[in-house]
């Protein structure tokens, strides 16, 4: 189901309009908006999150700085964006980034160092977690090692599906397959390192990759609570559920309620949206060790 969501920003091309990011055309590159939509099942909520777009940004800011990898970040800073933008400046400034025009390769790239989600439940009914077969009797939450692809294609609308390695060969070409593969589990393993300093969990995670003049770069969102699994690493128990800092407490709290998973979604109460909120502001302070600018 393809939706329209209203943006202040009227005087810029609106290049185009994901559950959660805006992309505006400037010409030579893109300006990308983190908005407070929140979205689960994929189905975007109709409470926006005051602030989540802020942290989002924020949080993928950082990453690309801690990971040093290629990506299509040019600059987050509004005093640096062109004329056409100004009257926005106050909107833009905390949740935006000018980025680099990329070719978007359409696979999502999902790495899973944790058995749990719907990986659990494959597991539960094959053994496996997308054609990775895994040892037997493991426990809900138990560490895969090593972490495993589980690639999934990338629709422009409707649910994404899981696939296996090799049937994003044809989609991608066998070497950006590869590619996307290793740079998947080589950038989870170095955020993840990093993350249980912090006294973090992460758990799993998705990345979005492009490509420019021949070389594969980071695109979209990076290791945000939006797009990754994290969890306490002082409250951790095999076995059992976890208490996230991310997206699965309003997943988790949709599960209580008789709803379809499809639009319209329900109402989020005002102390579910703080709740959500604190959890986010939470994974950003613990991850930065600073305040998100919200």
């Amino acid at each position: 189901m393809s939706l329209k969501f209203e943006t202040p920003i009227k005087s810029v091309p609106l290049f185009h309009q994901g559950k959660v990011r805006d992309m505006y055309d400037l010409g030579e590159y893109f300006l990308m908006v983190a908005s407070d939509r929140l979205s689960a099942f994929d189905v975007v909520l109709p409470t926006p999150i005051s602030g989540k777009g802020k942290i989002l940004n924020q949080l993928s800011l950082f990453w690309f700085e801690h990971l040093k990898m290629p990506n299509h970040l040019v600059t987050a800073s509004v005093e640096e964006y062109p004329a056409v933008l100004k009257p926005y400046t106050d909107y833009l400034r905390g949740r935006s980034m000018i980025v680099k025009k990329a070719h978007r390769h359409s696979v999502e790239c999902i790495v899973r160092g944790y058995i749990v989600g719907s990986g659990w439940k494959d597991y539960q009914r094959t053994g496996k977690i997308c054609g990775h077969t895994l040892p037997a009797e493991m426990k809900l939450c138990a560490k895969i090692d090593p972490a495993i692809y589980t690639p999934s294609t990338k629709p422009d609308v409707g649910h994404d599906e899981n696939i296996s390695y090799e049937q994003t060969i044809p989609i991608v070409g066998e070497k950006v397959a590869a590619d996307l593969r290793d740079l998947t589990l080589q950038v989870y393993s170095q955020a993840r390192d990093y993350a249980l300093t912090k006294g973090i969990i992460l758990a799993d995670t998705k990345f979005e990759f492009g490509e420019i003049d021949g070389k594969t770069i980071l695109i979209d969102e990076v290791l945000t609570p939006d797009s990754s699994r994290y969890w306490d690493a002082a409250k951790y128990k095999e076995g059992e559920n976890q208490e996230s800092l991310d997206k699965q407490y309003i997943r988790d709290w949709l599960e209580t309620l008789d709803w379809n998973k499809e639009y319209p979604g329900p109402e989020i109460p005002p102390a579910v949206a703080k709740k959500v909120l604190d959890k986010y502001v939470e994974i950003f302070v613990r991850l930065t060790g600073k305040q998100p600018e919200i």
